[in-house]
C-alpha cells in the first residue's frame, strides 16, 4: 500500500524532497526558539546570539524556510532573476543554496500596489532565494519579538488578530468611570521611513545579515535605486522588524502614568491596543492625550526616524465614535458597541458593482464564483461584532446588484421570467441567486453566498502574555485552536 507518510531517515541520509520527515524538523525547531525565549527572559544576550546561529545554520530551519516560500501565495510571483522552486528536486536543491558564507541578497523588483484611497503602495519583491533567508531569520527573531513585545500589540504576530485587537478595545472601554477619549495614531510612512543605524543597533539578529537586506536596494523601469532608509514592504522578515521598531510604546506609558493597577494609571486611563502601525490610545481626558501623552509618543517615533501624520492623527471622543480596524466603535451608555465601519461596507459594495459591470456578459456560475470568496472572506471578518443587521442591509444591496444585472442581460423578457431563469427557492429562502448544473448525471447547485447566513460569535481573546515559542504555554494554544475549530465548524 503506498503512503504519503514522510521517510524516517537522518538528515544526512536525506536526498529527496519526499523522504523530509516534517515533523521532525518542527520540533526541532520550535526547541532551539523555546531556548531562546528562556534566554532572553534572562537578558542572556550572548546566548540568545548563539542559539540563533544555531538556528540559522541547522538543516530543520532551512527546509522549512523553503517549505513556507513554496507555498504561502507569493510562490508563484518571482524576484528579479526570475527563479521559482516549483519541483521537488529545484525545492531540495534550495535547501543546499541556502549558504551564510559568502550570501548576497540581490536586489529587490519594485512594484505598486493600489489603496483604498486611490493611491498606490510601492511593494519590493525579493528573489526566492532571500525570501527563504529571511524566512530562516525570522525563525530566529520572531521568540524574541514575541517575548519582549508590547502586550497590547496583535500584528505581525503568531496566533494574534485584527478580532483580538477589537476585543481588547472593547474590554477596555466597556463599563462605568473607563476612559473616554481616544487618540487614534497614523504614523507617516512607518515602513518606508524607520532609522537604519536605529534598526542595526536594536534588532537582536545578525548585523551583517540584516545590513545586507537593508542596503540591498531595488530595481524600478529598469533602474537601480538605492535605500537609506526604511525596510522594504514585501519581504517576509519586514513586518516583524516594522513590529519590533515600534514595540516600546506601553513601557513609555508606564514610566508616564505607572503599570496596570496602579493608582496614577486608573486615574489617568492611558492604554494603548495597537496592530502593526495602527494604534489607539486611551484616556480620561483630552488634556492628557493632547498635553502629556502626544509629545512622548512624537519623541518615541522620532528615536527611531519616524514621525506622526498631523492630518490623521486625531483626538476624539468614545460617545462620537471612532472608526479602526474596518470597524466603528462607539459608547452608548456604559455599552460599546462595535460594527462594520461605513467605509468597509462602501468597499465591498463598491468592489461587487465593478465586478459584476465588468463581468456582464460572463455566465451566472462564473459570477457567483467571482463573489463568494469576497462576501465570505467580508462577512467572516466582522462575525465577531455586532454585525446582524448590516449583514441583511449587505445582502439586500447585493440582490439589487444582481436583479439589475440579471434585467440588463435580457431587456425584453418579463420579470417573471427573469426570476424564475436567476433566482430559485430552497425551503423557506427564496430569491436566491443561483444556477444548476448537470453534469455526467450529477447535479449541482451554485448558489451565490449570503452574510447572514454566518452566526455572530464573541472572539474569545488571546491572553496577552501568550507566547506560542514558550514551552509553558503549549497546552493553553492546544486547547485554545482546538475551541476555535470546534466553533468554526459549528
Amino acid at each position: 500500500m503506498i503512503t504519503n507518510k514522510p521517510v524516517s531517515a537522518s538528515f544526512s541520509e536525506i536526498t529527496q524532497w519526499s523522504q523530509i520527515n516534517w515533523q521532525q524538523c518542527n520540533k526541532n525547531t520550535l526547541r532551539l526558539q523555546n531556548r531562546i525565549v528562556q534566554a532572553t527572559k534572562e537578558e542572556r544576550w550572548n546566548k540568545v546570539k548563539s542559539l540563533q546561529h544555531i538556528l540559522t545554520r541547522s538543516f530543520s530551519a532551512k527546509v522549512l524556510a523553503v517549505k513556507r516560500v513554496t507555498t504561502n501565495r507569493g510562490k508563484c510571483t518571482a524576484g528579479i532573476d526570475g527563479q521559482l522552486w516549483q519541483s521537488s528536486t529545484s525545492k531540495f536543491q534550495a535547501i543546499n543554496d541556502l549558504r551564510h558564507r559568502g550570501y548576497k541578497p540581490l536586489p529587490l523588483k519594485r512594484i505598486y500596489i493600489p489603496k483604498s484611497d486611490g493611491g498606490k503602495r510601492p511593494l519590493s519583491i525579493p528573489t526566492m532565494k532571500d525570501r527563504a533567508m529571511q524566512a530562516i531569520h525570522l525563525m530566529g527573531l520572531s521568540p524574541i519579538g514575541e517575548t519582549i513585545g508590547d502586550k497590547h500589540s496583535y500584528g505581525f504576530r503568531v496566533y494574534r488578530s485584527t478580532a483580538d485587537a477589537m476585543s481588547q478595545i472593547f474590554k477596555t472601554l466597556a463599563g462605568k468611570h473607563r476612559a473616554e477619549w481616544i487618540l487614534e495614531v497614523d504614523v507617516k510612512k512607518c515602513f518606508d521611513e524607520i532609522d537604519h543605524n536605529w534598526l542595526l543597533s536594536s534588532i537582536p539578529m545578525e548585523r551583517r545579515i540584516l545590513q545586507k537586506w537593508l542596503a540591498s536596494g531595488y530595481i524600478e523601469k529598469q533602474m537601480f535605486c538605492s535605500t537609506k532608509w526604511g525596510t522594504p514592504q514585501g519581504g517576509i522578515i519586514s513586518p516583524t522588524l516594522a513590529n519590533m521598531t515600534l514595540d516600546g510604546i506601553e513601557t513609555v506609558i508606564e514610566k508616564q502614568f505607572g503599570r496596570k493597577g496602579d493608582k496614577k494609571r486608573k486615574k489617568s486611563g492611558v492604554h494603548m491596543i495597537r496592530y502593526a502601525d495602527d494604534f489607539v490610545i486611551t484616556g480620561k481626558s483630552k488634556e492628557i492625550l493632547e498635553l502629556q501623552m502626544l509629545p512622548l509618543l512624537k519623541e518615541f517615533l522620532a528615536v527611531r526616524g519616524l514621525t506622526i501624520s498631523e492630518k490623521k492623527t486625531k483626538i476624539t471622543n468614545v460617545k462620537q465614535g471612532f472608526d479602526f480596524l474596518s470597524q466603528t466603535v462607539r459608547k452608548f451608555g456604559t455599552s460599546i458597541i462595535i460594527k462594520p465601519s461605513k467605509d468597509s461596507i462602501g468597499r465591498l459594495l463598491r468592489r461587487i458593482r465593478e465586478l459584476v459591470q465588468k463581468n456582464s456578459s460572463q455566465s451566472q456560475k462564473s459570477l457567483i464564483d467571482l463573489l463568494n470568496p469576497i462576501i465570505r472572506g467580508w462577512a467572516y471578518y466582522h462575525s465577531k461584532v455586532c454585525a446582524r443587521k448590516t449583514f441583511e442591509k449587505v445582502d439586500h444591496e447585493i440582490f439589487q446588484i444582481l436583479w439589475r444585472w440579471s434585467k440588463r442581460r435580457h431587456p425584453n423578457k418579463g420579470l417573471r421570467w427573469i426570476k424564475d431563469q436567476y433566482f430559485k427557492t430552497y425551503g423557506n429562502q427564496s430569491w436566491n441567486f443561483a444556477v444548476k448544473e448537470v453534469n455526467e448525471g450529477k447535479t449541482r447547485i451554485y448558489e451565490l453566498f449570503k452574510a447572514t447566513t454566518i452566526s455572530i460569535r464573541r472572539h474569545r481573546k488571546i491572553r496577552a502574555a501568550a507566547n506560542p515559542f514558550c514551552r509553558e504555554w503549549t497546552t493553553y494554544f492546544a486547547e485554545r485552536l482546538s475551541t476555535m475549530k470546534e466553533v468554526k465548524e459549528a
